[in-house]
């Protein structure tokens, strides 16, 4: 019998497990339609993790990657910002290739403004492989999520939870983090100048799903903003309004 090793994390997605060089977890009725986008996204040069079917237990089956998760890591360097901004380009750029069909299944928590495209809809520290070697890319994990939304409302929560999300920190040295993560990003002029309200809405929507969640008993949401989730992203959205202003400068100084 192969030894599992639980994997930390799984808030939303229930037990995570390392077997060997794969990960195993929950089986969910849009993993098929997950599955065929994250096969196109790989095809078109993105490194993801390769699905690799299902197991005896009925859970879908990934490929490990090794990696150091950035939540677990000191704050990135502005260069690594960058270069996590390029690969979230690269993502977007990607899944313009793949096309949808009325038998797909998705299962993102916060309803998107638009379907411009398929988006992976987490993209966050928590999410996000560092290389171990040098020479290596970040590699986003955990795509379940994936979903139809647009650039700027994917793009505006990466911004959130990489650069905006320690409402401690200085605003202007956050600022400096957000506009080194949008420069890798290399965003069209009409982005750069509507990133800034974006990330405010997708704040108050992170919050809005928790606290719903919690008064009407919906899990594993419920759960997640009693355990300091909720505090959490109550504190953010304060953060991100109180400094919409200053975001709003930093974003759109490349274009004056």
């Amino acid at each position: 019998m192969p030894t599992e090793e639980r994997l930390g994390g799984g808030n939303a997605s229930g037990t995570v497990v390392r077997v060997g060089e794969t990960v195993r977890k929950r089986w969910t009725p849009a993993t098929p339609s997950v599955t065929r986008f994250i096969t196109a996204v790989r095809a078109a040069g993105v490194e993801a993790p390769a699905p690799l079917g299902r197991d005896e237990h009925g859970r879908q089956v990934l490929q490990w990657i090794p990696g150091r998760l950035a939540s677990k890591l000191a704050p990135l360097s502005r260069e690594q910002l960058r270069s996590i901004g390029a690969v979230i380009r690269d993502i977007h750029d990607a899944s313009l290739g793949f096309t949808p069909t009325g038998e797909d299944v998705w299962e993102s928590a916060i309803p998107a403004p638009g379907s411009e495209l398929i988006c992976h809809n987490d993209l966050a520290p928590w999410n996000l492989l560092l290389p171990a070697e040098e020479g290596g890319h970040p590699v986003f994990i955990d795509w379940d999520a994936a979903g139809p939304s647009t650039r700027l409302w994917d793009l505006a929560y990466a911004a959130m939870t990489f650069a905006l999300s320690e409402p401690s920190r200085a605003a202007v040295d956050a600022a400096g983090d957000l506009s080194a993560l949008v420069e890798g990003y290399a965003p069209e002029p009409s982005i750069r100048r509507t990133l800034a309200e974006a990330v405010v809405r997708r704040a108050e929507a992170m919050y809005a799903l928790l606290s719903d969640a919690h008064r009407i008993g919906r899990q594993p949401w419920a759960a997640m903003f009693t355990n300091g989730h909720g505090a959490h992203w109550d504190a953010v959205r304060s953060y991100v309004r109180a400094n919409e202003p200053l975001w709003d400068a930093a974003l759109t100084t490349a274009l004056r």
